[in-house]
């Protein structure tokens, strides 16, 4: 009850007409950014992030939540009507999206999937409105040694569960943490790898790197890849909209279950991708006619983009209860945060109160509002899409350095993003992850202190991280997490029939 009442307080703050026009102008930004290939919600996010300094907290995160919301909703756009995948998580939908409207059934298609996307989006923030604040009560007892541990938990669950190959994806964030490194050590105070570089002194903005990481860098690929756009038409009306919807229900079980695999590997390090690639193999392996998927089968749609929407709304649960990132919008969305001057984690719940629940309000009106809006302006936004990417890539890359450039208001961060965009490309190419490398960027420096404050602390006992239950259990999962590749070969090997 406490919660609902919060959550109503929320509301009051969210209906204004100020927030409700910045939500408009976000879900509509989003969208934009979901349907251009060269961009995604991350990068749309790292980019307009400078333009929120000047906004109250409140407004800034409604703004900038509602591009992410716009931009799951746009990615789907171009995925069924151009077979080109918005977004890395729309690849899934593809499988069947195009189909259908190769058929004639675009129109279809796209409601199923926002349709989809909402639900599970919606499933996601009833997820994080009732255990977000448990999560954070509970993390309320934690001090450096329990900090160090659920830092340790995220770093190893990346490394342990992540798809790619493990080395890569270590590789990927011992870069981070150099970079989390460089500049004035917070407890001695003496500076690290600065090569008397007066501008490396604040060490690397996290916010440049991500411009560059993935704004740059995907433009780069796009236009290596020479990207032409040829589509179809699609409209949408309120009779295909209430044919579509009134053919849902019998899916009922594909919502649940996608919502359910989305949250889970949305609150885990799974991510979108990892969701809506398994919430569509688990329709297809439940399907009574799972030879239709990828021939046009509705369901082949819902699938994916509910189980992408739940994953990536529930993957703000843990960055507003424990300030560990889910994904790398979330950690975008961190690095806000700290920039306002607001330190996520438990204290946030006590601290800013107000702040916690107006975003949360803010997810349940931003994603109904995406919905109607993403419906009644499929058209406009396809059209987008016309225009030569020529015209579009350099436009872009404008914006990036103009983002850039707002940060601390020096030249050099804009050279900064450009090293950070080639690194990037490099990464892409290499099929190197880029998220593990923003996550140690983002935490590294927190990890290190919580380290060092614990080592000070028991005088260099490591045996302090399994001092009590609590630390102690939160260590032995890392482990576990870290490990789970060789256990869950050790244990299929004990499976394994015996041969005579």
């Amino acid at each position: 009850m406490e919660e609902l009442n919060a959550l109503m307080g929320g509301f009051g703050h969210v209906l204004s007409m100020h927030n409700l026009g910045l939500m408009f102008v976000g879900i509509l930004l989003g969208i934009v950014v979901g349907v251009l290939p060269g961009l995604g919600g991350p990068n749309g996010v790292a980019i307009l992030l400078p333009l929120t300094f000047s906004m109250n907290p409140t407004s800034a995160i409604i703004l900038l939540s509602c591009i992410y919301w716009g931009a799951l909703f746009g990615g789907a756009i171009t995925s069924i009507l151009f077979n080109i995948p918005g977004e890395a998580w729309s690849v899934a939908t593809t499988f069947d999206g195009y189909p259908m409207a190769q058929k004639g059934k675009a129109g279809e298609a796209l409601t199923t999937a926002f349709t989809g996307s909402c639900f599970g989006a919606l499933f996601g923030v009833v997820i994080i409105t009732f255990l977000a604040p448990i999560v954070a009560k509970f993390a309320l007892r934690f001090g450096p040694p329990e900090f160090f541990a659920v830092y340790f938990l995220t770093f190893c669950s990346f490394i342990g569960m992540g798809k790619e190959p493990k080395a890569k994806i270590i590789i990927s964030m011992c870069i981070g943490f150099m970079l989390a490194a460089v500049g004035m050590d917070t407890v001695s105070g003496e500076l690290r790898m600065t090569f008397e570089v007066p501008e490396l002194l604040r060490g690397f903005d996290f916010l440049v790197a991500v411009i560059g990481l993935f704004g740059i860098s995907e433009i780069l690929l796009t236009m290596e890849e020479g990207l032409a756009f040829k589509g179809k038409k699609a409209t949408i009306d309120l009779k295909v909209v209430f044919k579509t919807w009134a053919s849902l229900p019998r899916y009922w079980m594909t919502l649940l279950r996608s919502s359910v695999i989305g949250c889970w590997l949305g609150i885990t390090p799974g991510g979108a991708v990892a969701a809506s690639f398994m919430g569509y193999g688990m329709a297809k392996k439940m399907s009574r006619d799972p030879d239709s998927f990828g021939k046009g089968n509705e369901e082949g749609v819902l699938a994916p983009e509910t189980s992408a929407h739940a994953a990536g709304t529930s993957a703000l649960l843990p960055m507003l209860a424990l300030g560990i990132p889910g994904s790398a919008t979330a950690a975008v969305l961190l690095g806000g945060l700290m920039i306002w001057g607001l330190q996520p984690g438990p204290m946030l719940f006590v601290e800013q109160k107000d702040f916690v629940w107006s975003l949360i309000a803010s997810m349940y009106l931003g994603n109904i509002v995406g919905l109607l809006v993403v419906l009644s302006t499929v058209p406009l936004f396809a059209a987008i899409l016309r225009i030569p990417f020529s015209i579009i890539a350099p436009a872009i890359m404008v914006i990036c350095a103009i983002g850039a450039f707002t940060v601390h208001g020096a030249s050099f961060d804009i050279w900064l993003m450009a090293i950070f965009g080639v690194v990037g490309y490099i990464f892409k190419k290499l099929q190197y992850p880029l998220a593990p490398m923003v996550l140690a960027l983002v935490l590294g420096d927190r990890a290190e202190d919580a380290f060092r404050q614990t080592m000070v602390g028991s005088k260099g006992e490591l045996g302090v991280f399994w001092s009590n239950g609590l630390v102690g259990t939160v260590m032995t999962l890392a482990l576990i997490a870290l490990l789970w590749p060789l256990i869950g070969s050790l244990i299929s090997r004990l499976r394994a029939p015996k041969h005579a």
